[in-house]
């Protein structure tokens, strides 16, 4: 433990080290090629222009190692063969919406797309409001967020006690089948039963996000102003309709921008379908689908083509979401 804090420690040290030492080297570079601003002030304009892009430029070069090369490097590599040397052209598209397991992939994918965001959201939204009204609300909303700070694999961990099953006459330690048998009736494989294995898995993300739709959701209620609330009641206007009449249209921009968000974390889930089913028994999705055939059927190709898709997936609600940020907070 004390090796793992002194290797952090060390790790930092050295990492702020190295940028103190590249912008002051920057710097110095720049006025010795330019002149210092003792000597001359005819380069300052020049000067002036170059230094933000020194400040700038780790971060654009480890974005383009990281980020910007892999998207081209994705591309070629769907178009290749399973070793990714061999160029094949679009046969790996035209095996994708021929291939059962991609089309079943995307199907679970769009029940994700639609249960979770929705529900997450509803119930961010609800929590939000009630918590609001109780004196423990502070409470209740640390519970509620606190399984943000889990990790997917550890949240599935804990759901698999959930809905675990023992078969024959032994005990059934899953929460769910205790209830089940303790209410007289028999137990049951949960995660084996069609269609509704999604969407116990679905649960577990809806777990997690709830909190995270609830405190952006809250800080939105907190920005209505009491008085246009305070109107509402003295015009007659019950609870039900100030929330679906005065609250709603004035958070709903932030309740897009939430549902858009889980949304695309939807698309890329992967940890909780492997933790939990490894993808058997029809709960497969395409992050996981991609995953097998990069580790399982060591195929470039076609996982690179189902990353592609999951990319061309996710573009356009993450483009639609950073402009809708962008004007909400142009508008404040």
């Amino acid at each position: 433990m004390l090796d793992q804090v002194l290797n952090a420690l060390l790790t930092v040290v050295i990492g702020v080290g190295v940028c103190v030492l590249y912008f002051w080297g920057a710097n110095w570079v720049l006025d010795r090629l330019l002149g210092s601003d003792e000597q001359t002030s005819a380069n300052d304009g020049l000067r002036t222009k170059i230094r933000p892009w020194i400040f700038l430029f780790p971060a654009l070069f480890f974005l383009s190692l990281y980020l910007i090369y892999p998207v081209f490097a994705t591309m070629w590599l769907s178009l290749n063969g399973a070793s990714g040397e061999n160029f094949v052209g679009l046969a790996n598209f035209i095996w994708a919406i021929q291939d059962g397991n991609f089309l079943q992939s995307v199907y679970n994918n769009l029940l994700w797309l639609i249960i979770v965001p929705i529900g997450a959201t509803v119930f961010g939204l609800i929590v939000a409001v009630m918590a609001d009204r109780l004196w423990w609300g502070n409470i209740a909303k640390s519970l509620i967020f606190m399984p943000m700070a889990i990790s997917f694999v550890g949240a599935s961990v804990i759901w698999k006690f959930v809905y675990d099953y023992r078969s024959g006459e032994s005990e059934q330690i899953g929460i769910l089948n205790a209830i089940v048998n303790g209410l007289g009736m028999e137990p049951q494989v949960w995660l084996q039963i069609p269609f509704w294995n999604n969407v116990f898995l679905m649960v577990i993300l809806i777990w997690i996000q709830t909190g995270f739709a609830m405190v952006i959701l809250s800080a939105a209620l907190r920005g209505i102003p009491e008085e246009t609330l305070e109107a509402a009641r003295i015009d007659g206007a019950n609870d039900l309709q100030i929330f679906f009449s005065i609250m709603i249209p004035q958070i709903f921009g932030t309740i897009i921008v939430v549902w858009t968000t889980i949304t695309i974390v939807v698309l890329k889930v992967f940890d909780i379908v492997l933790a939990m089913t490894n993808g058997q028994w029809d709960t497969q999705v395409l992050a996981n689908l991609m995953f097998d055939w990069l580790t399982r059927g060591v195929d470039f190709g076609r996982s690179s083509t189902i990353a592609l898709v999951i990319m061309i997936a996710v573009l356009p609600i993450m483009i639609w979401n950073i402009r809708e940020v962008n004007k909400e907070e142009g508008t404040r």
